[in-house]
């Protein structure tokens, strides 16, 4: 057995501590393509990355903790200071866990960034970045997920992204009286569609997309008069619309900023990553663009509110990241274990196979040499593995790594680790025995 790398290190540009465009220069065009990038760096064992509206969080696996650090501080290096969260190891597990959890989202306990997880989980399985470590740490983060929110109530009431856009929207406008355009057909669209028609209850709704037909499907699925187009036809719409919710994930912006030249009073909220909407929209005549950055101060209320159910998911999060970090120690030891009991395994064979060329015996007595020799494999054993059981128990990494240099067969110069030729003297001596006796 070889040694497996298992130490995680991690990085996150995320709406704490960064902005819309700082989130956007740390994103890449695909998470997939992110992960494969980071994969055909040397050293680095495994990969995920995780790509939202207001995230853009990379981690690795590698052996060299430094190494990790290393290679992720090279994919951030051109973004600006303070923007960067870098964590360890413990601090990687912990915060994914809090991701999946909804405690880190922009809307608390908001139910999208649970499939973005899952979504992330399957784009590095694709590019093969998941590995022992990374895949038991997002399958735990998607299961704390779960139970953050059928466990508490950290999602009741809570607003989506595309519902905060509207309530946004409805500040600065009579939503009940205009006509709403909403660029994109995914889930926020989706979601923003449905608030502009069933709570708010425009007038008129539009929903363009590069793909016409899931436009029709979103327009079919609302109760309010509403029409699909495709994206050419953005110039005409926004100039009958009052309101324009953008959310794509077009990797350059869907508008031109002329397109806002002669629309007169027009409210823009654009919650696309990147940026759908060009930056100087804002400056012609009665045009107000808000971005994700503005929603800040729509969900300060209902995190406020959520403050006691986010305590029940912090003991949650709490409990299962304990659980988490037990399963990888107790991994690290089974593999020292395994590789212990190979070893052993591998010199009673070969002393076995020794004994039976020089003695006579039937079946019945080789089944019962047979049996001598795996008593004696497993009492010798036996302390060892208890004692590397509660090394890992108390995060004696010494312990651990110095017994997989001994008794890995691949580690070093190939000549026999010292604790297993004890073990196949003991075993020589006593099969020997029987081959004297037996003359």
């Amino acid at each position: 057995m070889t040694r497996e790398p298992g130490i995680v290190s991690g990085v996150s540009v995320a709406h704490h501590h960064a902005s819309v465009e700082a989130i956007d220069a740390a994103s890449a065009e695909s998470q997939r393509e992110a992960v494969e990038q980071l994969l055909a760096r040397d050293g680095v064992a495994e990969a995920l990355v995780l790509q939202t509206c207001n995230r853009a969080e990379r981690y690795v696996v590698t052996e060299d903790p430094q190494r990790g650090r290393d290679v992720l501080a090279s994919s951030t290096s051109d973004l600006p200071a303070g923007t960067v969260a870098e964590m360890d190891h413990e601090e990687s597990l912990r915060h994914l866990l809090r991701v999946a959890a909804g405690l880190e989202s922009l809307v608390p306990g908001e139910d999208q960034i649970l499939g973005q997880v899952r979504d992330a989980r399957e784009d590095a399985r694709h590019a093969g970045g998941l590995g022992p470590v990374l895949d038991d740490a997002v399958t735990k983060a998607i299961h704390v997920g779960e139970r953050a929110r059928t466990e508490t109530a950290i999602n009741d009431g809570v607003v989506s992204l595309g519902s905060a856009a509207v309530e946004l929207a409805g500040r600065e406008c009579d939503l009940a009286s205009a006509t709403a355009l909403v660029v994109g057909a995914g889930e926020i669209a989706t979601l923003a569609s449905e608030a502009l028609a069933d709570r708010a209850g425009v007038d008129h709704l539009l929903v363009a997309n590069r793909t016409v037909p899931h436009a029709e499907h979103i327009v079919s699925t609302v109760d309010v008069s509403a029409s699909a187009t495709g994206l050419g036809a953005l110039p005409s719409a926004v100039d009958t619309a009052d309101l324009v919710v953008s959310a794509t994930a077009s990797p350059q912006p869907v508008f031109d900023v002329e397109t806002f030249g002669t629309v007169g009073d027009t409210v823009v909220v654009d919650i696309g990553q990147p940026r759908d909407v060009p930056r100087g929209a804002g400056e012609y005549a009665g045009v107000s663009v808000f971005d994700l950055d503005d929603l800040e101060s729509i969900t300060a209320a209902t995190r406020a509110s959520r403050d006691a159910a986010a305590e029940a998911v912090e003991e949650i999060v709490e409990s299962e990241f304990r659980n988490l970090l037990t399963q990888f120690k107790r991994n690290r030891a089974d593999d020292v274990i395994s590789s212990m009991y190979e070893s052993a395994e591998r010199v009673k064979a070969r002393e076995l196979q020794e004994a039976f060329g020089k003695l006579d015996l039937d079946d019945d007595q080789q089944e019962v040499v047979e049996s001598m020799a795996d008593s004696l494999v497993n009492q010798l054993l036996a302390a060892p593995t208890e004692s590397l059981r509660d090394a890992a128990e108390d995060d004696d990494w010494t312990t651990i790594d110095t017994a997989l240099r001994l008794f890995d067969p691949h580690f070093g110069s190939g000549e026999q680790p010292p604790s297993v030729a004890m073990a196949e003297d003991e075993v020589h001596d006593r099969l020997s025995a029987l081959v004297d006796a037996d003359d």
